[in-house]
């Protein structure tokens, strides 16, 4: 057999392997790797470059110094699922950097950090006062994360007691014209429901590159044709803008009617309304 044959072979045989072998380990980006996956990562690679150039090698080597460097991380990644003493060792430990506010010098030394490098690191989360650090630590991947004291975070809803919806993740569920249908069936909708939208909206699915549906269920669109506009959905301002126009009515026809029995059912009704203007307020926002 030619040697140009038998280099194609172990090339594809060994870049199939190597594919399957890295999945198996796990998913993983490069950055996440510990020391002992990026080693390995690197060796197989070697392996199987030196074994794919080099005709005269003897490729069932090749196979079983790949199951072993295999093996042996693999081994050692399920171990350390079970173990927190073996994910110490090869994955490593976080560092504290500042702690209730205050500076951990020896560690910044352990790590190797000095101080410009850590108001570097500061400054990259937008903090320019070491003071308004709670606690800061160095994660064994080389992530950088802080805490800022209570004063310094951003004010959020919880904050200033506001209620609000509870938000889920965007359905796409048209890609490149076509249907997307886990998706559709994901949001709770279906395809009959689709096509009425986008017949509300002058649309047909061939001209539609992306659609989206919100946790709302509205369906946002992005066309083939830049120039077209797309109206954007508002049925939920519609309807709560209508809530408030049927209270406001309600209050209207309780100060306008003599009648106390129809003036008190009107109020009574204007309450409800209220409550449930209160209530849906916001989930329509």
């Amino acid at each position: 057999m030619p040697e140009w044959t038998i280099v194609i072979f172990r090339s594809l045989t060994l870049i199939i392997i190597l594919f399957l072998l890295v999945k198996w380990l796990g998913t993983k980006q490069i950055s996440q790797f510990n020391i002992f996956e990026t080693i390995t990562g690197i060796v197989l690679g070697g392996i199987a470059a030196v074994h794919t150039m080099d005709p005269s090698t003897n490729f069932y080597y090749a196979l079983l110094a790949m199951f072993i460097w295999f093996i042996v991380p693999y081994g050692m990644e399920k171990l350390s699922l079970k173990s927190k003493r073996v994910r110490d060792f090869t994955e490593g430990k976080s560092t504290v950097f500042i702690q209730d506010g205050k500076i951990m010098e020896d560690n910044l030394k352990k790590e190797g950090y000095s101080t410009d490098e850590l108001m570097e690191k500061l400054r990259d989360n937008n903090v320019f006062l070491a003071s308004d650090v709670e606690f800061a630590v160095l994660e064994p991947s080389g992530t950088f994360n802080i805490l800022p004291k209570k004063e310094n975070r951003p004010l959020t809803a919880k904050d200033l007691g506001i209620a609000v919806a509870p938000d889920k993740e965007p359905q796409t569920v048209i890609m490149d014209g076509n249907i997307m249908l886990e998706p559709l069936a994901n949001a709770a909708l279906n395809p009959e429901w689709l096509h009425t939208e986008l017949e509300k909206q002058n649309i047909t699915l061939e001209n539609v590159f992306l659609g989206q549906v919100d946790h709302q269920g509205q369906l946002y669109v992005d066309l083939y044709d830049d120039h077209l506009a797309v109206a954007t959905p508002n049925q939920s301002a519609l309807l709560l803008a209508k809530i408030k126009k049927s209270q406001a009515d309600l209050e209207l026809f309780a100060l306008a009617t003599d009648n106390p029995t129809s003036k008190a059912i009107y109020q009574a009704c204007s309450e409800k309304m209220n409550k449930v203007k209160r209530i849906l307020e916001p989930h329509l926002n």
